[in-house]
């Protein structure tokens, strides 16, 4: 998933948001991109999400 695809699939997290949570290691895996772009697996943002549920 690109960022602004994740971006959109939280409703509307700015994009500083997400890029904050990434630097507190709050943010789910991602890797880089030979162009310096992020990537995160569909399966491993899914999981991520779980994780936030189950701790609410």
């Amino acid at each position: 998933m690109t960022v602004p695809q994740i971006l959109d699939e939280l409703g509307g997290v700015s994009r500083r948001t997400f890029y904050r949570w990434r630097e507190l290691g709050q943010g789910p895996a991602a890797f880089k991109l030979p162009n310096g772009e992020l990537r995160v697996w569909r399966s491993d943002f899914r999981t991520w999400l779980r994780q936030l549920e189950t701790a609410a």
